[in-house]
């Protein structure tokens, strides 16, 4: 199957930006056959708790195990081979999100395990009295942290506010939470409940104009756009592989004079200079080796469809690191349509409430992932029934436990939460659409 995106403001009355390329076509059946698990009859909406793995991560993790696989630092092949795995890997990940360099990127289990370290070691810095601030958008790894470290150290936390008719941070009250110069900023790049997408780059002006320190959240952000982190000029950004179609690991970015400044919890034979110092421990080489294949999956989306980006990026990037952002610049551009086409299915339901931006001429705003309720059917209850049909969907509050809160639906089971991704279909949205709307009318 070949879907075509015509990148244009006047398609469906769709406010599209008109500066993302020319039309182009995505094809399906090759971007499908690179996700074994897409094999299953199934309809994999629950992306945004974790995509399915590309098959070049999968063959990456099994190259390592079977050829590579030994400890760091030691004398002989395998170990030299694995060493250069794991620095293919970080200037890998250094090329997909534009770091100044590899030692940039630090490797962990999960962004809430490496934000739970980093925290300690940034709140080393702060002194009692001090102030820092998160939001009501974000996931809890990106609050509670932030807040524990605070309790820790003596400092005042100010929340920042959304808008709950339309899911969107509220920039009055962030503008306010900056006048007691706060150490600290935690933001999300988009709501991994919500969809919406923060304008991070003005976020992170107006946080350092205030004298604070910017660590971004773009866990949910990462599959679906490009990201550069010398462009967004934040101080530390995170994200995870298994939400860009690899394995479970986490990533953190943070500019190199930061790292090597900061104290690290480590035992006594580790580096002492990023990203070794911060890397505790024996890591997960083969999930790092697999991450590397997902950039590498990645890479090949931009060589194979992102052509019509090229001149877009010329002369900003070179090598992978152009062929990353043209592939996620396609992959964006191909979003935007099946981001209508599900506000369609959404909108079209009966008794179905979306929270969170549902105005088409905005989807610029937002990621393709949205949360709703059915009038008469509990979250968890509409998550089995479409489970029924073979469509996966999640359901509660995904760990934004403030969002759901804000709305006042933790209480009745949260929202249901539905993601598609850029291996998923038209079609497919055609038919979660039939069988919601069979659903509605039992």
């Amino acid at each position: 199957m070949t879907v075509r995106i015509v990148l244009k403001a006047i398609i469906m009355g769709t406010n599209i930006p008109t500066d993302i390329g020319d039309p182009m076509t995505l094809d399906l059946f090759m971007i499908r056959a690179q996700f074994p698990a897409l094999r299953r009859p199934a309809i994999y909406f629950d992306n945004p708790g974790g995509t399915q793995i590309a098959q070049p991560s999968i063959g990456r993790i099994t190259s390592y195990l079977t050829e590579h696989n030994a400890n760091h630092g030691g004398a002989f092949a395998t170990s030299v081979e694995s060493d250069a795995v794991l620095e293919e890997a970080h200037q890998a990940m250094a090329d997909l999100l534009n770091a100044a360099r590899p030692e940039e990127i630090i490797f962990g289990n999960n962004m809430t395990s490496l934000t739970l370290h980093t925290s300690r070691s940034i709140a080393r810095t702060w002194q009692a009295g001090d102030e820092i601030v998160v939001t009501r958008l974000d996931h809890d790894a990106n609050i509670t942290p932030w807040v524990l470290a605070a309790q820790d150290r003596g400092v005042n936390v100010r929340w920042v506010d959304f808008h709950p008719e339309d899911g969107t941070l509220n920039l009055e009250d962030f503008q306010i939470a900056l006048e007691n110069k706060p150490r600290l900023v935690a933001v999300g790049y988009a709501s991994n409940a919500l969809g919406t997408i923060n304008p991070v780059a003005k976020l992170v002006k107006m946080a350092h104009a205030a004298g604070a320190q910017v660590y971004i959240d773009a866990v949910q952000y990462a599959p679906h756009g490009p990201i550069d982190v010398q462009e967004l000029g934040c101080d530390f950004l995170v994200c995870s592989s298994y939400k860009f179609f690899g394995p479970h690991a986490g990533i953190l970015y943070g500019r190199y004079e930061l790292l090597d400044e900061l104290p690290a919890y480590k035992v006594r034979p580790a580096p002492n200079d990023p990203p070794g110092k911060f890397e505790t421990g024996t890591q997960n080489h083969e999930g790092i080796a697999g991450v590397l294949g997902a950039v590498e999956y990645l890479e090949w989306v931009g060589a194979t469809f992102g052509q019509p980006y090229e001149e877009k990026y010329a002369g900003r990037y070179q090598g992978r690191g152009l062929r990353l952002k043209q592939a996620l610049t396609a992959i964006r551009a191909y979003e935007f349509e099946i981001s209508r086409c599900m506000l369609e299915v959404l909108e079209e339901t009966p008794g179905a409430q979306v929270y969170g931006l549902t105005d088409p001429r905005r989807l610029e705003e937002r990621v393709p992932t949205f949360s709703f309720n059915l009038k008469g059917w509990r979250p968890r209850q509409l998550a089995e029934r479409l489970a029924q049909e073979e469509i996966y969907v999640w359901d509660g509050n995904y760990y934004a436990l403030a969002v759901t809160e804000r709305l006042g639906l933790e209480e009745g089971g949260g929202m249901v939460r539905v993601g598609p991704v850029h291996y998923n279909t038209v079609e497919e949205i055609g038919r979660f659409g039939e069988a919601l709307g069979e659903v509605a009318t039992e």
